[in-house]
């Protein structure tokens, strides 16, 4: 099964909401990227100061890879005939561009480093309160697109809004080498000045948000699987459906927020269309719990059986067919063995819902099913009301037979089983 076309809807908000909303976010992020660039530019040329100017260097990178998020999620929702899955994994390659450019800013800072200062920075106090207001501008949108990036599953944004928060302790750290400048504090550690040193811790910062973004890039563009606590998730959702037997494989990636998912199930009936109902039902839940689905693709067949799980209802421990299927006292449960229709085994169970006063049918047809019973032998004909869909829902096969008697009617059930 295989559904691409229909909107998709998460908490309301439509997919292509969604993409705007990024999109509109990823511009702002170069117009943000493109301003302190231009701050940090001026506020370096006149301090001199090499921790403001590497602070230049990485919000110039930072305004280029921006320009490339913003055109990149331009183009990772449209579909072609060469890509007909989509773009969506370019939102991951620019997460990794990013990162590069991020190393790139690093290289610089390094270099910058390790050269002797030639002279001491200017700093007046314009220059603090213009760094000031660009840690507060940064650290403000940082949160901010790290908000949307969760909210939409945004991998672009989270990594934007993380480098945003990395910039933030930047230029704190350059805001207290220039204070201390400022109010002529100067001392040196084996011949490295406060500038020296605070583009030095610049750089560490850099380099870990550069490698953090990379590994969680790389994991997607090799097709790592989506995360364990989301497949958990998945897995259970399938099987909740009472009618899946077994789960036996589950597979998922993802592309950019979007999620591609593969499942091969075994289901408890042999009947094509009752399958693919099921098969419906289960993907029509993975989507309304799992959101940014894009791809689910489910494989089904009946699971393979030595034995079946036959429930009678009985009005008492003497063998009589209950009237009435919810009220009934008792249901006998005969393990039959599917080679030959031989009763392998017979046990007695007691109702748990013979006394409550509502949808007692309903509570008991779920509680056959938790037993794993696969047909059911009963005198009232229940195939059009609330238990019998629920029975049928889960595969369950339901004998309808007009004898009191519960040997009879198992005997006659399972000739007539022999002779298909």
């Amino acid at each position: 099964m295989d559904k691409n076309d229909s909107v998709e809807y998460y908490d309301g908000v439509s997919s292509e909401t969604e993409t705007r909303q990024i999109q509109k976010v990823a511009l702002l992020a170069f117009l943000l990227n493109l301003l302190l660039a231009g701050l940090k530019a001026g506020l370096a040329m006149f301090s001199g100061s090499l921790a403001i100017t590497t602070g230049a260097v990485d919000s110039i990178s930072d305004s280029i890879a921006s320009l490339a998020v913003y055109g990149g999620l331009k183009l990772s929702v449209r579909k072609t005939r060469t890509f007909p899955l989509g773009l969506y994994k370019i939102e991951n390659l620019i997460s990794v561009v990013i990162a590069l450019f991020i190393f790139f800013a690093g290289y610089e800072i390094a270099g910058r480093v390790l050269t002797p200062e030639s002279k001491p920075p200017e700093i007046n106090l314009a220059v603090i309160i213009l760094l000031l207001a660009a840690a507060a501008l940064t650290f403000l949108f940082g949160r901010y697109s790290i908000a949307v990036g969760k909210k939409t599953e945004s991998p672009t944004l989270i990594a934007e809004g993380r480098h945003r928060e990395t910039d933030v302790f930047s230029t704190v750290v350059i805001l207290i080498s220039a204070s201390l400048q400022y109010i002529d504090v100067s001392f040196s550690i084996w011949g490295i000045s406060i500038d020296q040193i605070a583009a030095g811790l610049v750089l560490i910062f850099v380099a870990h948000t550069g490698w953090e973004l990379l590994s969680n890039g790389m994991r997607v563009l090799l097709d790592a699987s989506i995360d364990a606590e989301t497949m958990e998730k998945v897995k259970k959702i399938i099987e909740e459906q009472p009618a899946v037997v077994e789960v036996r494989s589950l597979v998922g990636r993802n592309a950019g927020r979007f999620r591609f998912l593969q499942a091969d199930i075994r289901l408890r009936t042999n009947d094509l269309q009752k399958a693919h109902q099921i098969s419906e039902r289960v993907e029509q839940t993975i989507r309304r719990r799992i959101p940014h689905v894009e791809r689910l693709i489910i494989h089904y067949e009946p699971a393979h059986r030595e034995f079946s799980q036959m429930a009678v209802p009985l009005t008492g421990l003497g063998g009589t067919i209950g009237s009435h299927f919810g009220a009934s006292p008792y249901f006998a449960v005969i393990q039959i063995r599917l080679s030959d229709q031989h009763m392998e085994s017979k046990k007695i169970l007691e109702n748990p819902y013979v006394d409550i006063e509502h949808a007692k049918g309903i509570r008991v047809a779920e509680w056959l099913i938790k037993e794993k019973i696969d047909e059911l032998i009963i005198k009232e004909d229940i195939t059009k009301k609330g238990p019998g869909y629920v029975l049928s829902n889960a595969g369950v096969k339901i004998h309808v037979v007009s004898t009191d008697s519960a040997e009879d009617a198992i005997q006659s059930v399972l000739s007539s089983q022999m002779q298909m």
